[in-house]
């Protein structure tokens, strides 16, 4: 037993023999070997208890360190922690294994750790026994059960070789490991070098086996083929990943297995479950330590050092990295001790800044002296990785091109710099990556920074030799390399032209955000912006409009066209002409493009479009700085970019449920999230370690937020357990429970001063608190004020604000807002911002009286606070709209939605821009080259627009009721129309409102225009145009009108209704049919031939009708959900339907015969379609899956997308629609996007590289 084991031990005695009850602690001795059965019957025949005790610790006395480990353990399993506390400090380092086991390296672990891929010993090995004994101590937690070790420390301290070393050991091998051991070298990677990793790895263990014959092919199925291999063929063996860079990676290997992580990040292992295990290694040297290095390179012992060796050591501030050089040094020149010593004291070259976060003084004196021992060749190209970057590891194939030498060349080159530890190596078996360490790159760039631009004009103009007029392809392994640098070696060439070219270049947009993503390329044009404006400013603010708010859509896979998306931009755009000019060039060899014709009429308010992540985001905010935003949703996950770029800073994976709520500390080191998962947890902003976890909710956590003021910073929470919590930072316990609310509370927020707290619940009120003691000062009721006499619905209230000095209050029910005196409780003001959509968030400017509402319709409302007065729409979002939030200085917002995105707004633009936008409710014409569109707008207007110009032609009278529906009744054959440079030309609906007439030419018609309109009040008008007259008002519907149509003969107009009827009218008399026998509301209805209709119902089914006489023909009982959508072949003989029950069914109109059921979608059916030449049919549904079958045999011939092409969402969205050209080879779908996916090549169904183009979607609210 160690020395001061045992006199910790005598010390602490009288008062373990005072307290200790022997029975239970002799258990756990007896049950670990300790003591044995003669060894207890001799305690327990002792008189008392104070007797029992002193006989034990005299037997403890007498056996080993193993023996008061266990004695220790007892004492904490049996509740004596604080006698446990007493023995803590002086406890020994052992085992925690069997003591008897064999100890040491035999040729068992040599023939395991061999064919494991474990690293030898380097040459120069100093031992570490504590450090060493630690690591062992924790794999032997990983004996029983799979885990993740973290052995954590920086470059250079030594990690790996740690590792390796621990694993050479018999017990280990034998008793935890027993399947055997396999090292992977991870480093810094992409996908697809981890995806070469794991099929190496797969291929290791597949070898001599015939269970896969062919590799993996993406990660998802590498890693269950790891898993395989690690519970079947491999049970209890393990896996080290050695230096893992990004969290990410360790998904990858996520198995259930034992791992063994060496890591520069701490808080790696946080992306993974299961048990798991933090070692952290300290990088600075002893003396002694120190001494032992060099006396290993020069092969002395330690006492017969010279005495310069100890002044050395003392120079080399106890660095690594440092007596590492050092010592390479004095091994080839072993008399140069003197030498050496007076190049570090001398201090020949610069010092390294002060700034720099390494605390290595004496580096740049042992890196001139590691250089000039070069040979001169060698020095030049040393000399050329002055430029390279910090932490970024070179693929050998950049340096062959730099050089101009073939690959054995280049290494044997490298291989002299790595002997000599000037350069570090990772080899990962595919090829070889080198870097530099960040002190030693610190010291190349001050000794050559006189010539660092023309080392950049080397660099740039060897790439330019290799690659021509071309870009690297994803296959070759320098490519990531030259797409993150190249951009910048130009820059610091001052290569101005060359990097003109490359930025300005549509090729060079597309082969990196394929490669990359969109986040970099906007980076590049923010960092060079100043270089870049001297050829052209405006070209390039057009490519950064252009990447931040197309971007995200470069992130799916597949790739979508770019091509296409440059056509979206505006005429004046120079990436409008290069994607013309690129649209025409392919049109000629079959490629089919759209072209938006009234682009003119379009605004684009928002400035930056970001995603991130993979699901619904709930909740976005601004750092108090304003340079970052943070993000959470669905995807469980925390994320932090930064705001210009929308370049991604953090990823944390931060709850084991939905992330609702997320916001920075007043200092911004911090970021707290709350979560459904109960838990509200604070993040280093920077790092992404986990500080606190609060757990004293008992349900999900809807809202937290931070206190103004940094000084006494606490944090508010507020859950569905009815309660709302104050936090002290400095505590791990809640400091106040304000106990008030009897109804889920879903928001809460401190007044400017910081003195109160405000919340609001479902139970209809709004309650203020005083924040240090936590009770409750006033409580408004919304509920009892908001509610009227026929409505007795509750108020649920989803958010309240502090307005100015904290003298007002806001708070959002439904869709109203309401202003309230905070002294008096009084309401002061009530704004009503929409019938048909509820305010999900609402954000106040802090430098004007501007207000901005997130809506459940996908749109953001500004509001003038002083004037109550709507001022702008901000559209462009695809589905609800969660959050909304202004920067610091006001000059931005950011809003974020249920379409996995976070958009940002220019103030400034969207505060000018109209407050009208149009909503899903048109009828379209095309005429002798024209094209005609009626919509109505949100001002409950109708627009009767040039397609071709986005001119308002003409425009109605405000109704008294919303528009549902309209149309023309000029009945020509619809059809785009087509130009000779392939360029298929269709018109989109403008969001900007034309007030004035613009003097349209009327003899461009040859007769008036009859509209007929379907107001939500269940009328029916028709109106004349140009005049605007109302010639009819129909009344009879009792409910909403969804559809109206005229027939071919012009008297005659037909209207559906959410009252389950249909009508027929003659609108010049006002007579009608009515056409009864559907229960619930008529989704749709369609003309067929002669006096017939089809409709169909949410009550299932689809019915015919002759509407002349108003008879029903036929009745269909469809499906066992709503009807969405029906379509009738073009030869009358069949008809489609889709339904919510997720499939569709084909009849027969003629026969009375049984459908054919089309089954395979995993969502709503809501669109289908025939070809017009009656052979196929397509479907599509609420996941974004197109299925194309053929009619004759009702066989599924495509689908679109393949799961393997999609990475996040299919369409957008729902599949809303589907439209076949009249030739039946192309299909136009509509969703989130706008696409023509699949052309037909003679019998098949092919997906079409191009087009997908994200329009602004304007969803009639209120419709399924």
């Amino acid at each position: 037993m160690e020395e001061r084991t045992r006199s910790c031990l005598l010390r602490n005695r009288s008062a373990l023999e005072q307290d200790i009850k022997t029975s239970y602690i002799m258990d756990h001795l007896i049950s670990e070997e300790v003591l044995n059965l003669e060894d207890e019957q001799n305690v327990k025949v002792q008189a008392t208890q104070k007797e029992r005790a002193a006989l034990l610790i005299d037997l403890i006395l007498q056996k080993d360190n193993y023996a008061v480990i266990s004695f220790y353990n007892a004492l904490l399993n049996e509740g004596y922690k604080e006698l446990a506390g007493l023995l803590q400090d002086s406890l020994p380092i052992i085992s925690t294994s069997n003591k008897s086991s064999i100890d040491g390296l035999t040729p068992y672990v040599q023939t395991v750790l061999c064919e494991g891929g474990v690293p030898q010993r380097p040459v120069v090995f100093v031992d570490r026994p504590e450090l060493l004994q630690t690591i062992r101590n924790e794999l032997f937690n990983l004996e029983m059960e799979p885990g993740w070790i973290t052995l954590c420390g920086m470059a250079g301290c030594g990690k790996s070789v740690l590792a390796a070393e621990a694993l050479r050991n018999h017990r280990v091998i034998s008793e935890c490991f027993p399947g055997g051991v396999h090292w992977v070298a991870v480093g810094k990677q992409d996908r697809a070098g981890i995806l070469v990793i794991l099929q190496n790895l797969c291929s290791r263990f597949n070898q001599g086996s015939q269970t896969y014959l062919n590799p993996p092919l993406n990660i998802e199925e590498a890693r269950d083929r790891l898993r395989f291999f690690m519970a079947r063929k491999y049970p209890r063996s393990l896996l080290i990943l050695d230096d893992v860079w990004d969290n990410w990676v360790l998904k990858c290997f996520d198995v259930q297995c034992r791992v063994l992580i060496t890591s520069r990040d701490r808080s790696i292992s946080e992306a993974v479950a299961g048990n798991k295990f933090l070692i952290l290694v300290q990088s600075g040297l002893s003396n002694d330590k120190g001494l032992e290095i060099l006396a290993r390179f020069v092969n002395l012992k330690v006492s017969c050092l010279p005495d310069e060796a100890h002044s050395i050591v003392q120079e080399c501030k106890g660095s690594p990295l440092v007596v590492s050089l050092i010592g390479a040094l004095l091994r080839e020149f072993p008399n140069r001790w003197a030498y050496y010593l007076k190049q570090l004291q001398g201090k020949q070259f610069k010092r390294i800044r002060k700034s720099s976060s390494y605390d290595y003084e004496a580096l740049d004196e042992a890196m001139a002296i590691s250089i000039e021992v070069l040979e001169q060749d060698h020095r030049e190209y040393y000399k050329d990785l002055s430029i390279l970057k910090k932490d970024v590891k070179v693929p050998t194939k950049v340096l062959c091109i730099l050089w101009e030498m073939d690959v054995e060349e280049v290494e044997d080159i490298l291989q002299v710099f790595v002997n000599k530890s000037l350069l570090f190596c990772d080899r990962n078996k595919r090829s070889f990556r080198y870097y530099l360490h960040d002190l030693q790159l610190d010291f190349l760039t001050e000794q050559n920074h006189d010539q660092l631009m023309d080392l950049h004009v080397k660099m740039v103009h060897q790439y330019q030799k290799a690659y021509k007029n071309g870009f690297p392809s994803p296959s070759d392994e320098d490519c990531i390399y030259w797409y993150s640098f190249l951009a910048d070696h130009m820059a610091k060439a001052n290569l101005k032209k060359e990097l003109y070219s490359l930025m300005f270049s549509m090729d060079w947009i597309k082969a990196k955000t394929e490669a990359m993503g969109p986040a970099q390329l906007i980076n590049d044009f923010v960092e060079h912006r100043h270089v870049l404006d001297e050829e052209n400013s405006t070209v390039r603010e057009n490519f950064q409009e252009f990447l931040s708010l197309k971007g995200h859509l470069l992130v799916q896979k597949p790739f979508p066209d770019i091509v296409q998306l440059g056509l979206c931009q505006s005429d004046s755009s120079e990436v409008y002409r290069q994607a013309k000019l690129k649209a025409v060039e392919k049109a000629q060899h079959g490629a089919v493009y759209l072209e938006w014709i009234n682009k003119t009429t379009l605004q684009n308010s928002s400035s930056l479009v970001v995603q991130l992540h993979c699901d619904a985001v709930f909740h976005a905010c601004f750092s108090h700085d304003g340079l970052k935003i943070a993000s959470c949703g669905a995807d469980k996950t925390l994320q932090i970019f930064k705001s210009e770029t929308g370049e991604k800073l953090l990823e944390i994976n931060a709850h084991d449920d939905e992330v609702l709520c997320c916001a920075f500390s007043p200092d911004d080191k911090f970021v707290v999230t709350c979560s459904s998962d109960t838990k509200v947890k604070i993040w280093n902003s920077i790092t992404g370690q986990l500080i606190h976890t609060y757990r004293e909710h008992e349900e999900q956590v809807n809202c937290c937020q931070f206190t103004h003021s940094q000084h006494n910073m606490m944090l508010v929470t507020c859950s569905n357990d009815t309660l709302v919590k104050t936090w002290d930072l400095k505590g791990s316990n809640c400091k106040n429970t304000l106990f008030g609310h009897t109804e889920p509370v879903n928001h809460c927020s401190f007044s400017p001063d910081d003195q109160y707290v405000a919340s609001c619940s479902n139970d209809g009120t709004v309650k203020l608190w005083a924040t240090r003691s936590g009770n409750e000062w006033k409580s408004i009721d919304v509920n009892e004020q908001c509610r009227t006499s026929d409505d007795d619905e509750e108020v649920l209230l989803k958010c309240c604000l502090w307005i100015s000095d904290g003298t007002q209050i806001l708070a959002a029910a439904k869709s109203t807002l309401l202003i309230y005196d905070v002294s008096t409780g009084d309401m002061i003001t009530e704004l009503a911002i929409s019938r048909y959509s509820n305010i999900q968030s609402c954000a106040i400017s802090p430098t004007r009286p501007l207000l901005a509402v997130a809506l459940s319709h996908n749109s953001v409302e500004l509001w003038d606070m002083k004037l109550h007065k709507r001022v702008a729409d901000c559209s462009g979002h695809l589905s609800w709209v969660h959050c909304v939030q202004f920067s610091p200085e006001g000059a931005k917002l950011l809003s974020s939605s249920d379409d996995q995105t976070v958009r940002l707004w220019e103030i400034n633009k969207v505060h000018s821009s109209s407050a009208v936008s149009l909503v899903q409710c048109m009828d379209a014409i095309f005429q002798q080259g024209d094209m005609f569109v009626l919509v109505s707008d949100n001002k409950k207007c109708l627009q009767l627009i040039n397609g071709k110009t986005g001119n308002v032609m003409f425009q109605s009278d405000v109704q008294d009721s919303r528009i549902c529906c309209c149309c023309l009744n000029q009945h020509t054959n619809l059809a785009a129309f087509g130009h000779g440079d392939g360029i298929l030309k269709v018109g989109m609906k403008s969001a900007k409102l034309v007030l004035q007439n613009i003097g349209w030419k009327m003899q461009q018609f040859q007769k008036s225009l009859l509209i007929a309109i379907g107001l939500e009040k269940g009328i029916v008008k028709v109106l004349e145009f140009p005049s605007g007259k109302t010639l009819s008002t129909l009344t009879g519907h009792t409910h909403g009108v969804q559809r109206c149509q005229f027939t071919h003969h012009e008297q005659t107009l037909i209207s559906s209704s959410d009252d389950a009827t249909i009508r027929v009218w003659n609108w010049h008399t006002g007579a009608c049919k009515v056409l009864e026998g559907h229960t619930e509301q008529v989704k749709n209805f369609k003309l067929l031939r002669g006096s017939q209709l089809l409709s169909w119902s949410f009550d299932g089914t689809m019915k015919v009708w002759n509407f002349a006489t108003g008879e029903l023909v036929k009745n269909f009982d469809c499906h066992d959900g709503a009807v969405l959508s029906c379509d009738v072949s073009p030869d009358g003989s069949k008809v489609v339907s889709a339904s919510a029950d997720k499939s569709a069914k084909i009849w027969s109109l003629r026969d009375n015969v049984p459908p054919i059921v089309l089954a395979g979608h995993n969502a709503c059916v809501r669109s289908c379609r025939f070809t017009w030449d009656n052979e196929y049919l397509a479907t599509g549904d609420d996941n974004g899956e197109i299925r194309i079958w053929r009619v004759k045999d009702c066989s599924l011939l495509h689908i679109c997308p393949k799961d393997v092409e999609i990475k996040d969402s299919k369409h957008g969205g729902w599949v809303t629609d589907l439209r076949f050209s009249p030739n039946s080879k192309i299909l136009v779908s509509t969703g989130g996007y706008i696409k023509i996916i699949l052309q037909r090549n003679n019998d098949s169904w092919v997906t079409s590289p191009c087009i997908s183009c994200q329009v602004s979607v304007l969803q009639d609210e209120g419709i399924m």
